[in-house]
């Protein structure tokens, strides 16, 4: 499917997009690309995927919560502006 110079002034105005004329082909261009990615999808055969209506299904992967430091604590204490020892060192905010 192409769309003509005419179709590209009306999904314009249907999405309230004001296009200058000379922006036009430009636009065409852009639409066309989408349609051709849209059909490309529709070439594709999907007869034995089931649908997949929401994540809740999925089961996630779990991890043993553990707490850690990283384990790289000089790379981590490499970014601080000051620091003491193994601490960020950051200006007195109460008094």
């Amino acid at each position: 499917m192409s769309l003509d110079p005419a179709t590209v002034r009306r999904i314009a105005h249907l999405a309230r997009i004001h296009i200058e004329a000379d922006d036009i082909p430009r636009w065409q261009a852009e639409l066309n690309g989408i349609l051709g990615w849209i059909e490309q999808l529709a070439a594709l055969d999907v007869a034995g995927v089931p649908p997949l209506t929401g994540v809740a299904e999925t089961a996630l992967p779990m991890r043993e919560d553990v707490v850690t430091d990283g384990g790289m604590p000089e790379k981590i204490l490499a970014n601080a502006p000051s620091r003491a020892d193994s601490y960020f060192v950051v200006p007195k905010v109460v008094e």
